[in-house]
C-alpha cells in the first residue's frame, strides 16, 4: 500500500503522442528535476555524445483463426488465437496458443486463405507451429493476417487496428523479428533525429529483437 497511487484511466494513453517528439520528459539531474518535452533533448545531449539505436521490427505477431475437427458427431470449429513469440530451428515457430488445449498436435490453423499453421508439438505450456509459407511468403501472409501485439494494458481497453503498424513501429525500424516494440524508441520522430543530428550527435545501430 506504501505504493499504491490512482491513476485514472483517462491518463492511460492508448495511442502515441502526436507528433510523436511532443510526449513528455522528465529530466532528473541530482536533485534538480525539469519537466520537459522529447523534442527538446538537444537541449541536454552534447555534440560528440552517441545515440544507440535499435533497428528491430515488429511482426504483427498476433493471429486469429480456426481449427476445424471432423468427428463421429459432424464438423466442430473452434477459434484459436496465436502470439507469435520467435522463429525455431527447422522452420518451426514457439507461440503461445489459447486455448491450447483445443489443439491436437498434427491439426491445422487457418488465419486466411494464405496462412496456416499446424500445430508440430507442445512444449513449456507453448505451441511449436510450422507455417505453410515461408520467407518473403511468410512474411507477406503475415502482414496480411496479423495483428500488432500491443502492451497488455492498451490491449485491455482496445483492439489493435491498422494504425498500430505504423504507431507500434520506431521510425528506423529494418529488420522483421521483434513480437514487442522498443518502446522509449517511439519517441522519436524524423524530425528530431535531423535537429540531433545538427547537434553533432552521432547515431549507431543495433538488432536487439524484443521477446514477449
Amino acid at each position: 500500500s506504501d505504493f499504491d497511487f490512482d491513476l485514472p484511466d483517462e491518463l492511460i494513453a492508448t495511442r502515441p503522442a502526436n507528433p510523436r517528439s511532443s510526449a513528455r520528459l522528465l529530466v532528473a539531474e541530482g536533485d534538480t528535476i525539469t519537466d520537459a518535452v522529447v523534442r527538446d533533448l538537444t537541449q541536454w545531449l552534447r555534440p560528440g555524445d552517441r545515440l544507440v539505436l535499435n533497428d528491430t521490427k515488429v511482426i504483427p505477431a498476433r493471429l486469429s483463426g480456426a481449427r476445424t475437427r471432423e468427428s463421429a458427431q459432424g464438423v466442430t470449429q473452434a477459434q484459436i488465437e496465436i502470439t507469435l513469440l520467435e522463429p525455431r530451428p527447422g522452420g518451426l515457430w514457439a507461440a503461445l496458443v489459447k486455448p491450447l488445449k483445443k489443439l491436437r498436435e498434427g491439426e491445422t490453423v487457418v488465419f486466411s486463405e494464405a496462412l496456416s499453421a499446424t500445430l508440430e508439438a507442445r512444449e513449456d505450456g507453448q505451441g511449436l507451429l510450422r507455417f505453410n509459407l515461408e520467407g518473403e511468403d511468410f512474411d507477406a501472409a503475415l502482414a496480411e493476417a496479423g495483428a500488432m501485439p500491443l502492451p497488455p494494458y492498451i490491449a485491455a481497453k482496445r483492439a489493435a487496428d491498422a494504425q498500430d503498424k505504423t504507431d507500434y513501429q520506431t521510425v528506423w525500424a529494418e529488420r522483421t523479428g521483434a513480437v514487442a516494440a522498443p518502446t522509449a524508441s517511439l519517441h522519436f520522430d524524423a524530425g528530431l533525429l535531423a535537429a540531433l543530428e545538427a547537434h553533432g550527435v552521432a547515431f549507431t545501430k543495433v538488432t536487439l529483437h524484443v521477446g514477449a
